[in-house]
């Protein structure tokens, strides 16, 4: 279905030697099938919907992250809420759009939190912490009694090596996961006994 060069898309299109399962001759008038020319002419039709039809036949494997075409990866993110990072192999981006709607179900909470950093950064091991408090108001829009320490989440990341991480992609990822009115912070250090440094 695809074509497939190395570091290019892969494109739809004709595909030689692909047979159409409804030939266009079949559904001729029975004068017309009898038509040498005519049946030659329609057959040009049947290279141009062949694909059409394997395309409808195996519609499913499109909307499955793990059979679906890479290019249509892609936009099976943009359907579950994922924005794909560059440096994300085509294994990992299919794992993650796998899991969107597991992800999408606790984002907010400390396994929602854990969940998503290990599965950006792989073998990571992550520990979150959370101040634990909260403010509140008896009023609505009225003054907040408010804890002496502001609700906040302490995120700690260690893998094996630690230089290897993109802290710009940490950032982002912890903007979208965690709460928007709780402040977080983060560690990358190295795993003990990985020869990183924490």
């Amino acid at each position: 279905m695809a074509d497939r060069d190395a570091g290019t898309p892969s494109r739809r299109g004709l595909v030689p030697g692909l047979l159409s399962p409804a030939p266009v001759a079949t559904r001729l008038p029975g004068v017309l099938q009898d038509d040498d020319l005519m049946v030659r002419f329609v057959s040009a039709f049947d290279d141009a919907y062949a694909p059409v039809h394997a395309t409808l036949d195996s519609l499913a494997a499109y909307f499955d992250p793990w059979l679906a075409p890479d290019d249509f990866v892609e936009l099976l993110a943009g359907w579950v809420g994922v924005e794909l990072d560059d440096a994300w192999s085509s294994p990992v981006r299919r794992r993650i759009i796998a899991d969107a709607a597991l992800l999408h179900r606790r984002r907010g909470t400390i396994g929602g939190i854990v969940a998503a950093l290990t599965q950006a950064l792989g073998a990571a091991e992550v520990t979150v912490g959370d101040s634990g408090s909260c403010e509140w108001s008896q009023r609505p829009g009225g003054a907040t009694a408010a804890d002496p320490e502001p609700p906040a989440v302490a995120v700690r990341i260690a893998v094996t090596d630690p230089d290897e991480v993109d802290v710009r992609r940490v950032e982002a990822l912890l903007e979208a996961v965690c709460p928007a009115h709780v402040a977080h912070r983060y560690e990358v250090v190295g795993l003990p006994g990985a020869g990183g440094a924490s």
